[in-house]
């Protein structure tokens, strides 16, 4: 897939006009300087043609600009982007006009020999336009823009889609990559994760908590051809609690950033630390992927340093983790070392085997036979008087796993026989990662008897 990145000195708007070309509030805005560090990606459809589109960080080479320890990261991860691109778009600020900065910026662009284009942005009004004319100074096609308001945008996209590569009808039309959120808490080692499974600094790894301040995309793939194994792995923010969060704008979309990409991923990767063990943020970012019904799996990350603890058996670790988040029990556990590399190819085996039991199809037959075992095994438990009756199963949908159970009165089932029967399910058909929701509804025609068909069944 071709990279289109936006580059340029600090807050020219960069990624205020990655958000309007993606049609979608992905990266940050604030009107701070070094805002952005990491490359922001995300898989844009523009003109009918797919394009990685990638926000970089603003190139400083002073420092005084952003007051910001990571700028030497932030500057290698823009010039990595350059590097990667079919296309490069140089942001500047046309009220500000022409700055040494951007002059450096657009010469280090014209080396690379990556086919760029100056957006003049900030001229909010036909007046301004007058403004982006004196960029033509420097040869490049120059487009005068508002991310704000959307001016000249579209002409803007209609160019960089021109000098585009041609299609490889190959990859347009390779299906949609398994996207993985790794989230955790700050200095979890999630971006060190990252940069282990890729064998390259994709992301900024820093001691100092809260490096990562976007949700961070990375396309992984795995083999090669039509087997190929398609990732888009989702770096994000430390999820701090409320209480040790600033009060700052950037702090609060920064978790609505990790939220959301929660919400929207195949598979959610939790990084735990072994010798703390679960925190109690640990447990609440665990609500957030159960509430949002993903499939998950827990990485007991710096094994390596649990080890030089004297915690040497994953087996007691695994138990000490299962007895304090109960809740995460169909997610499973792999103990790794970023450092070392121990187990980081068994992460991936344990995300695939997730994805694959969320999406798995369950046959109704085998379901209900499963259900009248467990039924048959132990009775459902007296309620005033009454017993719960399951006359019917069926698998109503995939991604999460829902199944609905048609019985003779919802209000008979008891929490504990309803986690029985989830455990049953769970024994036969195995469902490793997926969450599984159960719901019951009193059948209202007749049904026939479970491992049987039913004569008209409502599923919606």
């Amino acid at each position: 897939m071709n990279v289109v990145s936006l580059v340029g000195r600090p807050n020219t708007g960069k990624s205020a006009l990655f958000n309007r070309i993606a049609k979608k509030r992905v990266a940050i805005v604030f009107d701070q300087p070094g805002v952005t560090r990491d490359r922001v990606t995300r898989e844009v459809d523009v003109l009918g043609r797919k394009i990685m589109l990638v926000d970089t960080g603003g190139i400083a080479f002073d420092r005084s600009v952003t007051n910001d320890p990571l700028d030497e990261e932030t500057k290698s991860q823009a010039a990595l982007a350059v590097e990667d691109s079919a296309v490069c778009v140089v942001v500047v600020d046309a009220r500000a006009g022409i700055t040494p900065l951007d002059s450096e910026v657009i010469q280090r662009v014209r080396k690379s020999g990556v086919p760029c284009v100056i957006a003049a942005n900030k001229c909010d009004t036909p007046d301004d336009d007058w403004r982006a004319a004196e960029f033509e100074r420097f040869g490049l096609p120059v487009f005068a823009t508002s991310a704000e308001h959307g001016r000249g945008v579209d002409a803007l996209v209609k160019d960089f889609v021109s000098k585009l590569p041609p299609v490889d009808m190959e990859e347009e039309s390779a299906k949609r990559p398994l996207r993985v959120a790794v989230v955790g808490r700050p200095n979890a080692g999630k971006s060190s994760y990252i940069n282990r499974l890729l064998n390259a600094p994709r992301v900024i790894v820093s001691e100092i908590a809260g490096t990562t301040r976007d949700a961070v995309e990375v396309p992984f793939t795995i083999g090669s051809g039509p087997e190929a194994r398609r990732y888009m792995l989702v770096d994000t923010a430390g999820m701090k609690p409320h209480t040790k969060m600033s009060k700052t704008s950037v702090d609060n979309f920064s978790l609505f950033r990790s939220e959301q990409a929660i919400e929207e991923a195949d598979v959610v990767v939790l990084l735990l630390d072994p010798v703390m063990g679960p925190t109690m943020q640990d447990k609440r970012i665990a609500g957030k992927i159960l509430d949002a019904h993903r499939a998950c799996v827990l990485m007991l990350n710096k094994w390596d340093l649990a080890i030089k603890d004297g915690i040497t058996n994953e087996k007691k670790a695994e138990d000490a983790v299962r007895k304090m988040m109960p809740f995460l029990n169909f997610a499973p556990i792999v103990f790794c070392s970023n450092k070392s590399g121990y187990n980081i190819r068994r992460t991936v085996e344990a995300i695939d085997r997730a994805a694959a039991s969320a999406s798995e199809r369950i046959p109704t037959g085998m379901l209900n036979n499963s259900i009248v075992k467990a039924t048959k095994k132990t009775q459902s438990p007296m309620v005033r008087g009454k017993r719960l009756k399951i006359y019917y199963g069926l698998q109503v949908s995939t991604n999460p796993q829902t199944i609905r159970l048609f019985v003779n009165d919802p209000k008979l089932v008891t929490p504990a026989y309803l986690s029985y029967i989830e455990k049953n399910i769970r024994a036969r058909f195995g469902l490793e990662g997926a969450p599984l929701r159960m719901f019951l509804k009193t059948r209202t025609r007749k049904t026939a008897a479970v491992g049987g068909q039913p004569e008209k069944v409502e599923t919606a």
